[in-house]
Protein backbone atom coordinates (compact mmCIF):
# COMPACT_ATOMS: atom_id res chain seq x y z
CA UNK A 1 0.00 0.00 0.00
CA UNK A 2 1.29 3.45 -0.61
CA UNK A 3 3.13 5.53 1.79
CA UNK A 4 3.73 2.00 4.16
CA UNK A 5 7.72 2.46 2.85
CA UNK A 6 7.32 6.43 4.37
CA UNK A 7 5.30 5.50 7.78
CA UNK A 8 8.32 2.68 8.49
CA UNK A 9 11.35 5.30 7.52
CA UNK A 10 9.31 7.65 10.35
CA UNK A 11 8.96 4.90 13.12
CA UNK A 12 12.69 3.87 12.56
CA UNK A 13 13.62 7.91 13.23
CA UNK A 14 11.26 7.42 16.72
CA UNK A 15 12.42 4.51 17.62
CA UNK A 16 15.87 5.70 17.66
CA UNK A 17 17.68 6.69 21.17
CA UNK A 18 17.13 10.34 22.06
CA UNK A 19 20.17 11.91 20.66
CA UNK A 20 21.54 9.28 18.34
CA UNK A 21 20.49 9.04 14.57
CA UNK A 22 20.29 6.16 12.84
CA UNK A 23 22.22 4.87 9.48
CA UNK A 24 20.75 6.40 6.24
CA UNK A 25 18.55 4.56 4.69
CA UNK A 26 19.29 5.10 1.13
CA UNK A 27 17.18 2.03 -0.37
CA UNK A 28 14.06 3.09 1.93
CA UNK A 29 13.86 6.77 0.58
CA UNK A 30 14.82 5.45 -3.23
CA UNK A 31 11.40 3.79 -2.55
CA UNK A 32 9.53 6.24 -0.84
CA UNK A 33 10.46 8.69 -3.84
CA UNK A 34 8.85 5.86 -6.21
CA UNK A 35 5.89 5.87 -4.64
CA UNK A 36 5.55 9.78 -4.41
CA UNK A 37 6.22 9.79 -8.15
CA UNK A 38 3.70 6.96 -8.98
CA UNK A 39 1.09 9.01 -6.75
CA UNK A 40 1.64 12.18 -8.78
CA UNK A 41 1.51 10.02 -12.26
CA UNK A 42 -1.93 8.76 -11.09
CA UNK A 43 -2.89 12.51 -9.70
CA UNK A 44 -2.09 13.64 -12.83
CA UNK A 45 -4.16 11.14 -14.85
CA UNK A 46 -6.72 11.77 -11.97
CA UNK A 47 -7.26 15.29 -12.97
CA UNK A 48 -6.80 14.65 -16.65
CA UNK A 49 -9.69 12.44 -16.75
CA UNK A 50 -11.65 14.74 -14.83
CA UNK A 51 -11.06 17.86 -17.40
CA UNK A 52 -12.70 15.81 -20.19
CA UNK A 53 -15.49 15.11 -18.45
CA UNK A 54 -15.75 18.86 -17.54
CA UNK A 55 -15.29 19.58 -21.29
CA UNK A 56 -17.98 16.88 -22.51
CA UNK A 57 -20.28 18.53 -20.03
CA UNK A 58 -19.96 21.73 -22.12
CA UNK A 59 -21.13 19.67 -25.18
CA UNK A 60 -23.88 17.99 -23.35
CA UNK A 61 -25.50 20.73 -21.58
CA UNK A 62 -24.10 23.99 -22.72
CA UNK A 63 -22.21 26.88 -21.30
CA UNK A 64 -24.38 27.12 -18.30
CA UNK A 65 -24.16 24.11 -16.21
CA UNK A 66 -26.67 22.75 -13.76
CA UNK A 67 -26.16 23.57 -10.19
CA UNK A 68 -25.83 20.33 -9.39
CA UNK A 69 -23.01 19.54 -11.51
CA UNK A 70 -21.28 23.08 -10.28
CA UNK A 71 -21.58 22.32 -6.85
CA UNK A 72 -19.48 18.92 -7.29
CA UNK A 73 -16.65 21.22 -9.36
CA UNK A 74 -13.81 23.16 -7.54
CA UNK A 75 -13.40 27.27 -8.49
CA UNK A 76 -10.49 25.84 -10.45
CA UNK A 77 -12.30 23.59 -12.33
CA UNK A 78 -15.11 26.38 -12.84
CA UNK A 79 -12.29 28.25 -14.00
CA UNK A 80 -10.95 25.84 -16.52
CA UNK A 81 -14.64 25.40 -17.73
CA UNK A 82 -15.15 29.24 -18.36
CA UNK A 83 -12.06 29.26 -20.13
CA UNK A 84 -12.84 26.66 -22.20
CA UNK A 85 -16.38 27.83 -23.03
CA UNK A 86 -15.21 31.34 -24.30
CA UNK A 87 -12.22 29.67 -26.09
CA UNK A 88 -15.20 27.59 -28.01
CA UNK A 89 -17.58 30.15 -28.51
CA UNK A 90 -14.73 32.45 -29.74
CA UNK A 91 -13.95 29.35 -32.19
CA UNK A 92 -17.59 28.74 -33.36
CA UNK A 93 -17.88 32.82 -34.41
CA UNK A 94 -14.73 32.44 -36.59
CA UNK A 95 -16.97 29.84 -38.65
CA UNK A 96 -19.20 30.60 -41.51
CA UNK A 97 -20.75 33.85 -42.02
CA UNK A 98 -21.51 36.52 -40.01
CA UNK A 99 -22.78 35.01 -36.52
CA UNK A 100 -20.68 31.99 -36.38
CA UNK A 101 -22.18 28.34 -36.52
CA UNK A 102 -22.37 26.59 -33.55
CA UNK A 103 -21.14 23.15 -33.93
CA UNK A 104 -22.26 21.89 -30.76
CA UNK A 105 -25.51 21.36 -32.25
CA UNK A 106 -26.91 18.26 -34.23
CA UNK A 107 -24.47 16.21 -32.49
CA UNK A 108 -26.24 13.16 -34.32
CA UNK A 109 -27.01 13.89 -37.53
CA UNK A 110 -30.85 14.59 -37.21
CA UNK A 111 -33.64 12.23 -38.73
CA UNK A 112 -36.13 14.85 -39.77
CA UNK A 113 -35.55 18.73 -39.16
CA UNK A 114 -38.40 19.41 -37.40
CA UNK A 115 -39.36 17.73 -34.16
CA UNK A 116 -42.22 17.50 -31.53
CA UNK A 117 -41.58 18.60 -27.98
CA UNK A 118 -43.09 19.15 -24.82
CA UNK A 119 -42.25 21.97 -22.29
CA UNK A 120 -41.07 20.83 -18.87
CA UNK A 121 -41.33 23.88 -17.50
CA UNK A 122 -42.05 27.75 -17.65
CA UNK A 123 -39.90 29.17 -19.96
CA UNK A 124 -41.22 32.29 -21.71
CA UNK A 125 -41.24 33.55 -25.15
CA UNK A 126 -39.37 31.84 -27.59
CA UNK A 127 -38.00 32.77 -31.19
CA UNK A 128 -38.02 30.54 -33.82
CA UNK A 129 -36.28 30.98 -37.49
CA UNK A 130 -38.59 32.81 -38.80
CA UNK A 131 -39.34 35.47 -36.17
CA UNK A 132 -42.10 34.27 -34.67
CA UNK A 133 -42.35 33.58 -31.00
CA UNK A 134 -43.60 30.81 -29.28
CA UNK A 135 -44.58 30.97 -25.76
CA UNK A 136 -43.15 27.74 -23.90
CA UNK A 137 -44.95 27.10 -20.73
CA UNK A 138 -45.28 24.29 -18.43
CA UNK A 139 -46.71 20.80 -20.36
CA UNK A 140 -47.31 22.80 -23.55
CA UNK A 141 -46.36 20.72 -26.43
CA UNK A 142 -45.11 22.48 -29.89
CA UNK A 143 -43.63 21.34 -33.45
CA UNK A 144 -40.24 23.45 -33.57
CA UNK A 145 -36.95 22.83 -35.61
CA UNK A 146 -34.72 20.08 -34.14
CA UNK A 147 -31.33 22.78 -34.04
CA UNK A 148 -33.40 24.96 -31.95
CA UNK A 149 -34.15 22.95 -29.31
CA UNK A 150 -31.65 20.94 -28.97
CA UNK A 151 -30.21 23.10 -25.86
CA UNK A 152 -33.35 23.48 -24.39
CA UNK A 153 -33.79 19.67 -24.53
CA UNK A 154 -30.09 19.20 -22.65
CA UNK A 155 -30.91 21.90 -20.53
CA UNK A 156 -34.22 19.89 -19.42
CA UNK A 157 -36.71 23.12 -20.51
CA UNK A 158 -38.07 20.33 -23.33
CA UNK A 159 -38.48 16.84 -24.00
CA UNK A 160 -38.59 15.03 -27.03
CA UNK A 161 -42.08 13.84 -27.86
CA UNK A 162 -41.75 9.94 -29.50
CA UNK A 163 -44.47 8.13 -30.83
Amino acid sequence: MFCDKAMELVRELHRAPEGQLLAFNEDGLRQVLEEMKALYEQNQSDVYDRLLRIRALRWEYGSVLPNVLQFHMSAEEMQWFNHYKKSLATYMRSLGEDEGLDITQDMKPPKSLYIEVRCLKDYGEFEVDDGTSVLLKKNSQHFLPRWKCEQLIRQGVLEHVLW
